[in-house]
């Protein structure tokens, strides 16, 4: 099936490409693209009609949480990745903290298979770094890569061990693979519940104090920095890490570092409720930090947007805030946020949106994607900047439902997806 899609704003940061134009698709790749009326287009192609809407490449969640193989009641690669697709991503990682742990072959090609037979977008599955997560030995890092894990990380936990972590740069390096690295000492953060602050004292709520971020921060960059080899910083969450993140690049080291829509747009005085919809690892932060880490996103100290897409059942989360597991939903809410407290606050522009959710993650992950040049496979996202709507909670695609923009109003939606040339989500409807 051929589809021309007409008269849109084409957005492509890897080719320069950026105006009103039109874009090919044939036989499941980008066919042609270019100024509006200058592509010739075949007499029995599909026309859709892009007008006043933006087109760009399919966006790439480098840290996703599917929770398949262990906790389905949460999420599985069919719900989580058709939630991808309701929010413009063609592709999403699995990250490792399964159950089993995603840290030997079996699982990782137990997830490649279910996503070849259920998933509504590509899956790129994560191996862990320590065997089972414990941070006490590698796993068989080789094996795991060989099976098809396209990253490796530990998430949810941080590698305590900085031999180990020396170990796993190193290994790592040879894969050729990143190493997604969890940034929080849980000596320093202790049995704290939200961040450290003046809201923590309010509320009399055991608090995470930004250190405990900032020295795993300062120690991964140094032993980064020592053997040459790229790291990759998940969820960059605080003012201190941004200023030793910034520093580290300006000398040099292979890093590069993500932040979430939680964390662009939320800060701590939310806890105040006392909703464990707010409970997050890392915590919400104060609105100095949430300034910081949009700054730091605008000029590039910060590389992408990743939604940590953590789903929970209700049971999980309907508990006292101290009770509850930490972590929030956010494929269907990414560009909605994004766009509305970033592109349209003048924090970021739609180009800098497209790179930082496609173009980027794409590139550290070493995938194909985040690019409409001819000839590559057709993973394209058609959304409405203008667009404005409300997020109910019965209109969530996820399992989970836990998540802290229910009742908030965005801009920015989709409407179209193609995935490899398929046309998946078409006018706000899943297609097959």
């Amino acid at each position: 099936m051929r589809y021309c899609i007409k008269g849109g704003k084409i957005i492509d940061p890897a080719s320069g490409f950026y105006g009103i134009g039109d874009l090919l698709i044939a036989e499941g790749r980008i066919a042609a693209v270019g100024a509006s009326g200058t592509v010739t287009i075949p007499s029995d192609t599909e026309i859709i009609d892009a007008q006043g809407m933006i087109v760009c490449p399919g966006f790439i969640d480098l840290h996703t949480h599917l929770r398949e193989p262990g906790r389905e009641d949460k999420e599985t690669i069919a719900s989580g990745t058709k939630a991808a697709l309701k929010g413009g991503f063609t592709a999403v990682t699995a990250m490792a903290n399964t159950t089993p742990v995603s840290d030997n072959a079996v699982v990782i090609k137990y997830i490649l298979n279910q996503a070849q037979q259920e998933a509504a977008v590509k899956v790129y599955p994560v191996g862990a770094i320590s065997k089972g997560l414990k941070g006490e030995e590698l796993a068989e890092m080789g094996e795991v890569a060989a099976a098809g894990a396209i990253a490796f990380s530990d998430d949810g936990k941080t590698l305590m061990n900085p031999a180990l972590l020396r170990t796993a740069i190193e290994y790592a390096t040879l894969f050729d693979k990143p190493l997604l690295l969890h940034q929080e000492d849980p000596d320093l953060a202790g049995n704290g519940v939200m961040h450290e602050g003046y809201w923590s004292t309010v509320l009399g709520l055991p608090g995470i104090p930004d250190i405990a971020e900032s020295t795993i921060v300062a120690r991964d960059l140094e032993i980064a920095a020592y053997t040459k080899g790229k790291i990759h910083l998940c969820h960059i969450s605080t003012k201190r890490s941004v200023e030793l993140l910034r520093a580290a690049k300006a000398k040099g080291v292979k890093v590069t570092a993500e932040v979430t829509p939680h964390h662009l747009a939320l800060t701590d005085e939310l806890v105040q409720s006392f909703d464990s919809v707010y409970r997050v690892s890392p915590p919400l932060r104060s609105a100095e930090d949430v300034e910081a880490v949009r700054l730091a996103l605008k000029d590039g100290t910060i590389d992408i947007i990743a939604t940590d897409h953590a789903p929970h059942t209700l049971e999980e989360k309907h508990r006292e805030f101290s009770l509850a597991p930490n972590g929030m939903i956010g494929l269907e809410t990414a560009l909605g946020v994004v766009w509305t407290e970033l592109v349209k606050k003048g924090y970021l522009t739609d180009i800098q949106l497209v790179e930082a959710m496609s173009f980027k993650p794409a590139r550290i992950l070493n995938v194909p994607g985040g690019t409409l040049q001819v000839g590559a496979g057709a993973d394209v996202v058609v959304f409405d900047p203008e667009l404005e709507w409300e997020l109910k909670a019965s209109d969530i695609v996820s399992k989970s439902k836990n998540s802290p923009f229910i009742g908030r109003k965005f801009s920015g939606k989709v409407q179209h997806v193609w995935v490899d040339g398929k046309l998946k989500y078409f006018n706000e409807n899943f297609t097959e």
